[in-house]
Protein backbone atom coordinates (compact mmCIF):
# COMPACT_ATOMS: atom_id res chain seq x y z
CA UNK A 1 0.00 0.00 0.00
CA UNK A 2 1.03 3.69 -0.99
CA UNK A 3 1.76 6.06 1.71
CA UNK A 4 -1.71 8.07 0.79
CA UNK A 5 -3.86 4.62 1.42
CA UNK A 6 -2.25 4.55 4.82
CA UNK A 7 -3.15 8.16 5.05
CA UNK A 8 -6.64 7.96 4.04
CA UNK A 9 -7.13 5.35 6.73
CA UNK A 10 -6.19 7.33 9.76
CA UNK A 11 -8.51 10.21 8.62
CA UNK A 12 -11.01 7.73 8.55
CA UNK A 13 -10.55 6.34 11.92
CA UNK A 14 -9.66 10.16 13.59
CA UNK A 15 -13.29 11.07 12.58
CA UNK A 16 -15.12 7.56 13.62
CA UNK A 17 -12.92 7.02 16.47
CA UNK A 18 -11.61 10.04 18.40
CA UNK A 19 -14.61 12.01 16.99
CA UNK A 20 -11.88 14.50 16.65
CA UNK A 21 -13.10 18.06 14.86
CA UNK A 22 -13.42 18.84 10.66
CA UNK A 23 -10.44 21.28 11.84
CA UNK A 24 -8.15 18.78 13.75
CA UNK A 25 -8.48 16.14 11.21
CA UNK A 26 -7.52 18.49 8.81
CA UNK A 27 -4.61 19.33 11.10
CA UNK A 28 -4.00 16.26 11.79
CA UNK A 29 -4.05 14.77 8.36
CA UNK A 30 -1.48 17.53 6.63
CA UNK A 31 1.02 16.78 9.72
CA UNK A 32 1.22 13.13 8.40
CA UNK A 33 1.47 14.22 4.77
CA UNK A 34 3.99 16.55 5.61
CA UNK A 35 6.30 13.68 7.13
CA UNK A 36 5.84 11.82 4.28
CA UNK A 37 6.75 14.80 1.90
CA UNK A 38 10.16 15.56 4.25
CA UNK A 39 10.95 11.38 3.71
CA UNK A 40 10.68 11.20 -0.08
CA UNK A 41 13.35 14.74 -0.26
CA UNK A 42 15.98 12.43 1.56
CA UNK A 43 18.96 10.61 -0.06
CA UNK A 44 17.31 7.47 1.18
CA UNK A 45 13.91 8.17 0.12
CA UNK A 46 11.74 6.52 2.72
CA UNK A 47 7.95 5.28 2.76
CA UNK A 48 5.86 6.43 6.13
CA UNK A 49 6.08 2.50 7.33
CA UNK A 50 10.09 2.46 7.54
CA UNK A 51 10.69 5.33 9.14
CA UNK A 52 13.21 5.74 12.51
CA UNK A 53 13.28 7.12 15.66
CA UNK A 54 16.30 9.48 13.56
CA UNK A 55 14.27 10.56 11.15
CA UNK A 56 11.46 11.52 12.77
CA UNK A 57 14.49 13.79 15.08
CA UNK A 58 15.19 14.85 11.49
CA UNK A 59 11.82 16.04 10.29
CA UNK A 60 11.00 17.78 13.81
CA UNK A 61 14.52 19.31 13.46
CA UNK A 62 13.49 20.69 9.83
CA UNK A 63 9.93 22.18 11.08
CA UNK A 64 11.65 23.96 13.82
CA UNK A 65 14.10 25.12 11.10
CA UNK A 66 10.81 26.60 9.06
CA UNK A 67 9.80 28.90 11.98
CA UNK A 68 6.88 27.49 13.04
CA UNK A 69 5.90 28.40 17.40
CA UNK A 70 6.50 25.39 19.72
CA UNK A 71 3.13 25.11 20.36
CA UNK A 72 2.25 24.76 16.20
CA UNK A 73 4.84 22.21 16.47
CA UNK A 74 3.86 20.02 19.45
CA UNK A 75 0.82 19.87 17.71
CA UNK A 76 2.35 18.83 14.71
CA UNK A 77 4.12 15.83 16.96
CA UNK A 78 0.91 15.12 18.24
CA UNK A 79 -0.36 14.47 14.85
CA UNK A 80 2.38 12.04 14.07
CA UNK A 81 2.44 9.76 17.23
CA UNK A 82 -1.68 9.33 16.65
CA UNK A 83 -0.70 8.08 13.27
CA UNK A 84 1.65 5.75 14.50
CA UNK A 85 -0.58 4.73 16.98
CA UNK A 86 -3.36 4.04 14.74
CA UNK A 87 -0.98 2.01 12.77
CA UNK A 88 -0.10 -0.35 15.94
CA UNK A 89 -4.11 -0.37 16.30
CA UNK A 90 -4.07 -1.79 12.69
CA UNK A 91 -1.43 -3.95 12.91
CA UNK A 92 0.43 -2.76 10.33
CA UNK A 93 3.56 -1.77 12.31
CA UNK A 94 5.34 -3.84 15.59
CA UNK A 95 7.36 -1.09 17.04
CA UNK A 96 6.23 2.83 17.71
CA UNK A 97 9.06 4.93 16.42
CA UNK A 98 7.73 7.85 18.02
CA UNK A 99 7.77 6.46 21.36
CA UNK A 100 10.95 8.31 22.35
CA UNK A 101 10.14 11.60 20.12
CA UNK A 102 9.94 14.84 22.26
CA UNK A 103 7.43 17.30 22.26
CA UNK A 104 8.82 21.30 22.55
CA UNK A 105 8.41 22.59 25.90
CA UNK A 106 5.21 25.01 26.16
CA UNK A 107 5.06 28.57 27.77
CA UNK A 108 1.54 29.09 29.48
CA UNK A 109 0.06 31.59 27.69
CA UNK A 110 -2.18 33.84 29.72
CA UNK A 111 -5.58 34.16 28.02
CA UNK A 112 -6.69 37.76 26.71
CA UNK A 113 -10.14 38.79 28.33
CA UNK A 114 -12.50 41.71 29.13
CA UNK A 115 -13.23 43.56 31.61
CA UNK A 116 -17.32 43.63 32.73
CA UNK A 117 -17.08 47.12 31.40
CA UNK A 118 -15.76 46.66 28.10
CA UNK A 119 -18.54 43.44 28.17
CA UNK A 120 -20.99 46.07 28.94
CA UNK A 121 -19.56 48.36 26.00
CA UNK A 122 -19.87 45.70 23.28
CA UNK A 123 -23.42 44.12 24.23
CA UNK A 124 -24.52 48.03 24.68
CA UNK A 125 -22.83 48.84 20.79
CA UNK A 126 -25.03 46.46 18.82
CA UNK A 127 -28.07 48.55 17.09
CA UNK A 128 -31.20 46.68 18.54
CA UNK A 129 -33.16 48.85 15.54
CA UNK A 130 -31.30 46.64 12.99
CA UNK A 131 -33.08 43.03 11.85
CA UNK A 132 -30.37 41.29 13.03
CA UNK A 133 -29.32 42.87 16.15
CA UNK A 134 -31.48 41.06 18.59
CA UNK A 135 -30.07 38.12 17.20
CA UNK A 136 -26.29 39.39 17.59
CA UNK A 137 -27.24 40.65 21.49
CA UNK A 138 -28.77 37.14 22.25
CA UNK A 139 -25.51 35.49 20.88
CA UNK A 140 -23.25 37.34 22.31
CA UNK A 141 -25.21 37.48 25.57
CA UNK A 142 -25.91 33.49 25.20
CA UNK A 143 -21.34 33.13 24.80
CA UNK A 144 -20.64 35.65 28.07
CA UNK A 145 -23.69 33.82 29.65
CA UNK A 146 -22.66 30.41 29.40
CA UNK A 147 -18.87 30.13 27.99
CA UNK A 148 -19.45 28.34 24.81
CA UNK A 149 -16.72 27.75 22.45
CA UNK A 150 -17.84 29.16 18.81
CA UNK A 151 -18.46 25.76 17.16
CA UNK A 152 -20.78 25.38 20.50
CA UNK A 153 -22.60 28.25 19.65
CA UNK A 154 -23.51 28.26 15.87
CA UNK A 155 -24.35 24.35 16.34
CA UNK A 156 -26.46 25.32 19.10
CA UNK A 157 -30.41 23.64 18.99
CA UNK A 158 -33.78 25.15 20.53
CA UNK A 159 -34.15 21.55 21.82
CA UNK A 160 -31.36 21.43 23.68
CA UNK A 161 -31.98 25.29 25.29
CA UNK A 162 -34.19 25.00 28.47
CA UNK A 163 -34.88 28.17 29.34
CA UNK A 164 -37.05 27.09 32.08
CA UNK A 165 -34.61 25.95 34.21
CA UNK A 166 -31.65 28.11 33.26
CA UNK A 167 -29.72 25.53 31.12
CA UNK A 168 -28.38 24.75 27.91
CA UNK A 169 -27.32 20.78 27.40
CA UNK A 170 -24.25 21.33 25.05
CA UNK A 171 -22.23 18.63 22.77
CA UNK A 172 -18.33 19.84 23.04
CA UNK A 173 -15.23 17.93 22.10
CA UNK A 174 -14.79 14.63 21.49
CA UNK A 175 -18.72 14.64 21.52
CA UNK A 176 -18.91 15.11 25.35
CA UNK A 177 -22.41 16.49 26.82
CA UNK A 178 -22.74 18.74 29.68
CA UNK A 179 -24.76 20.92 31.25
CA UNK A 180 -24.36 24.90 31.34
CA UNK A 181 -25.88 27.80 33.01
CA UNK A 182 -27.97 30.51 30.86
CA UNK A 183 -28.28 33.55 32.71
CA UNK A 184 -31.49 35.53 33.07
CA UNK A 185 -30.14 38.65 30.66
CA UNK A 186 -29.15 35.78 28.05
CA UNK A 187 -32.82 34.11 28.12
CA UNK A 188 -34.54 37.44 28.39
CA UNK A 189 -32.71 38.22 24.95
CA UNK A 190 -33.06 34.53 23.20
CA UNK A 191 -36.89 35.53 24.03
CA UNK A 192 -36.85 38.51 21.99
CA UNK A 193 -34.39 37.20 19.01
CA UNK A 194 -36.99 34.26 18.65
CA UNK A 195 -40.44 36.05 18.69
CA UNK A 196 -39.02 39.57 17.20
CA UNK A 197 -36.07 37.67 14.21
CA UNK A 198 -36.37 34.27 14.16
CA UNK A 199 -39.93 33.98 14.00
CA UNK A 200 -39.90 35.46 10.83
CA UNK A 201 -37.52 33.72 9.08
CA UNK A 202 -38.01 31.32 5.97
CA UNK A 203 -35.90 28.30 8.04
CA UNK A 204 -33.89 26.17 5.43
CA UNK A 205 -34.57 22.60 5.55
CA UNK A 206 -32.20 20.76 8.24
CA UNK A 207 -31.79 24.24 9.77
CA UNK A 208 -35.45 24.14 11.87
CA UNK A 209 -33.96 23.13 15.16
CA UNK A 210 -30.49 25.30 15.33
CA UNK A 211 -31.13 28.50 17.48
CA UNK A 212 -29.29 31.31 16.16
CA UNK A 213 -29.68 31.70 12.09
CA UNK A 214 -28.41 34.07 9.24
CA UNK A 215 -30.95 36.07 7.05
CA UNK A 216 -31.36 33.36 4.64
CA UNK A 217 -32.58 31.04 7.29
CA UNK A 218 -29.34 28.92 7.64
CA UNK A 219 -26.82 28.32 10.69
CA UNK A 220 -24.11 30.85 10.98
CA UNK A 221 -20.83 30.11 10.23
CA UNK A 222 -17.95 30.98 13.40
CA UNK A 223 -16.32 33.37 10.64
CA UNK A 224 -19.48 35.53 10.76
CA UNK A 225 -19.77 35.54 14.55
CA UNK A 226 -16.06 36.63 14.67
CA UNK A 227 -16.93 39.44 11.93
CA UNK A 228 -19.98 40.66 14.47
CA UNK A 229 -17.38 41.01 17.42
CA UNK A 230 -14.53 42.44 15.03
CA UNK A 231 -17.26 44.87 14.08
CA UNK A 232 -18.49 45.74 17.34
CA UNK A 233 -14.78 46.59 18.86
CA UNK A 234 -13.92 48.59 15.84
CA UNK A 235 -17.54 50.75 17.03
CA UNK A 236 -16.31 51.16 20.80
CA UNK A 237 -12.32 52.07 19.98
CA UNK A 238 -11.57 49.10 21.89
CA UNK A 239 -7.85 48.35 21.91
CA UNK A 240 -7.73 45.03 22.49
CA UNK A 241 -8.09 42.14 19.54
CA UNK A 242 -10.43 40.03 20.52
CA UNK A 243 -12.58 37.14 19.20
CA UNK A 244 -15.45 34.83 20.29
CA UNK A 245 -13.26 33.12 22.46
CA UNK A 246 -12.41 35.99 24.20
CA UNK A 247 -16.02 35.89 25.61
CA UNK A 248 -15.22 32.43 26.82
CA UNK A 249 -12.13 33.72 28.85
CA UNK A 250 -14.27 36.22 29.95
CA UNK A 251 -16.58 34.20 31.63
CA UNK A 252 -13.89 31.97 32.98
CA UNK A 253 -11.60 34.87 34.42
CA UNK A 254 -14.87 36.85 36.10
CA UNK A 255 -15.98 33.34 37.84
CA UNK A 256 -12.33 32.85 39.43
CA UNK A 257 -12.24 36.80 40.05
CA UNK A 258 -15.99 36.04 41.77
CA UNK A 259 -14.52 32.81 44.37
CA UNK A 260 -15.85 30.18 41.55
CA UNK A 261 -14.79 27.10 42.63
CA UNK A 262 -12.48 25.61 40.40
CA UNK A 263 -14.04 22.04 39.86
CA UNK A 264 -17.37 24.10 38.71
CA UNK A 265 -15.68 26.16 36.15
CA UNK A 266 -14.19 22.81 34.70
CA UNK A 267 -17.12 21.40 34.49
CA UNK A 268 -18.78 24.16 32.72
CA UNK A 269 -16.03 25.18 30.04
CA UNK A 270 -15.67 20.98 29.36
CA UNK A 271 -12.56 21.07 30.47
CA UNK A 272 -10.92 17.49 30.19
CA UNK A 273 -8.26 18.27 32.88
CA UNK A 274 -8.22 20.91 35.69
CA UNK A 275 -4.83 22.06 34.84
CA UNK A 276 -6.31 23.95 31.73
CA UNK A 277 -8.87 25.31 33.79
CA UNK A 278 -6.09 26.25 36.63
CA UNK A 279 -4.57 28.83 33.90
CA UNK A 280 -7.51 31.16 35.00
CA UNK A 281 -5.81 31.22 38.25
CA UNK A 282 -2.90 32.31 37.24
CA UNK A 283 -4.39 35.10 35.07
CA UNK A 284 -6.50 36.28 38.11
CA UNK A 285 -3.21 36.61 40.11
CA UNK A 286 -1.68 38.30 37.13
CA UNK A 287 -4.50 40.79 37.45
CA UNK A 288 -4.33 41.33 40.73
CA UNK A 289 -0.91 42.22 40.50
CA UNK A 290 -1.20 44.80 37.49
CA UNK A 291 -4.28 46.00 39.71
CA UNK A 292 -1.96 46.71 42.78
CA UNK A 293 0.79 47.87 41.31
CA UNK A 294 -0.85 50.52 39.21
CA UNK A 295 -3.21 51.89 42.37
CA UNK A 296 -1.25 50.96 45.71
CA UNK A 297 0.49 54.13 47.33
CA UNK A 298 3.57 51.48 47.88
CA UNK A 299 3.80 49.39 45.12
Amino acid sequence: MSDQSYIKGFSAYIKLERSLSANSNEAYVHDVELLSSFLQQKVTSKGLLAVTLEDLQEFIQWVNETGLSARTQARVISGIKAFYKFLLLENTINDDPTTLLETPKLGRKLPSFLTIQEVDALLGAIDLSLPEGQRNRAMLETLYSSGLRVSELVTLRKSDTHADIGFLKITGKGNKERLVPLGSSAIKHIELYETSYRNHLKVKTGNEDILFLNRRGAKLTRVMVFTIIKQLAEKIQLKKKISPHTFRHSFATHLIEGGADLRAVQEMLGHESITTTEIYTHLDRDYLRQEIMKHHPRA
